[in-house]
């Protein structure tokens, strides 16, 4: 396994093809939702579990990269457990969305720079420097004023307070995602090997559930297929590979700090197709976003 760490501006571009990815992410969602005319758990259900399973069906060759793989044992209950995390993210994050505007959504679950920061420096023993701290707090402030925007000027959503909760709740369970995975990286498991077990479990895991919630696999119209084909390539198979890749070598604060442009291109696309105007109040918070990343940026090269 290559154990050379790449030059910055790989490592830069990973990062921007993965949030330009996973901005998708809601868009496909939401015109899953109105092309299915169905909304709530049952169906986020079926949307997570299907997203995943593609995304690990597609990865089955990757399987073989186990067999001239040398990693600790232990790397493989890190990538199990990280795909258990990734199946809570997605539960909860994908039902929010039925519930809470995009821009919300999309800022609440983004908000995981402070957990992973936290975490971080309790697990790895890895202080975030001053200037790195700052950045956080500017751009989690900026995701503030985005989520504080978008409910002025748009869609707010049939209960916002319980889409906002499930969406700090994905938060903090992709937080540990992240975590779990650049341990299991680091105890030797490569990237291939890595997302292929990530993924598949929790695959496993959703796939039972929406049954609970009396919903199926079948009956919809052929276009919500499309866009859970879409879901699966561009978000999970692009967008989360490259955020797994990257933070094997860099911290996975500045990864996670990297995503807060999601609500940026997420609010964007959603004005495009939604017609959910962002508004000057939205804007504003995406410049604060990126000055925000850009500080901490500088503060983590420092450390």
């Amino acid at each position: 396994m290559n154990s050379s760490k790449p030059p910055g501006w790989q490592i830069a571009a990973v990062l921007t093809i993965g949030v330009l990815s996973v901005s998708t992410a809601a868009i496909f969602i939401r015109l899953a939702l109105a092309d299915s005319g169905s909304q709530g758990v049952g169906f986020s259900l079926v949307l997570a579990a299907s997203r995943l399973t593609i995304a690990s069906l597609c990865l089955i060759p990757a399987w073989r990269s186990f067999r001239s793989a040398q990693f600790q044992p232990s790397a493989l209950y890190y990538s199990a457990a990280a795909g258990l995390f990734l199946a809570i993210h997605f539960a909860c994050w994908i039902t929010s969305l039925s519930y809470t505007s995009i821009a919300a959504s999309t800022a609440l679950v983004t908000t995981n720079p402070v957990w992973v920061a936290l975490w971080s420096w309790l697990w790895f023993r890895e202080k975030p420097s001053s200037l790195t701290l700052g950045g956080i707090a500017i751009a989690l402030l900026g995701s503030v004023v985005v989520a504080i925007g978008d409910a002025g000027d748009g869609f707010v959503g049939s209960h916002p307070l319980l889409g906002n909760s499930l969406a700090l709740i994905g938060s903090w369970a992709v937080s540990l995602y992240f975590l779990l995975g650049r341990s299991a990286q680091r105890r030797g498991l490569g990237i291939s090997s890595h997302v292929v077990l990530t993924y598949t479990t929790a695959a496993l895991v959703l796939l039972p559930l929406p049954f609970l919630f009396g919903s199926s696999y079948s009956g919809y119209p052929i276009s919500v297929y499309g866009w859970i084909v879409l879901m699966a390539v561009f978000p999970q198979l692009i967008g989360h590979t490259s955020f797994n890749w990257a933070v094997r070598w860099v911290s996975p604060t500045l990864v996670t700090l990297t995503i807060l442009a999601e609500p940026v291109g997420s609010s964007i696309l959603g004005a495009i197709v939604f017609r959910e105007n962002p508004g000057v109040v939205v804007i504003a918070g995406a410049v604060v976003i990126v000055a925000g990343v850009a500080i901490a940026a500088l503060g983590t090269r420092e450390a």
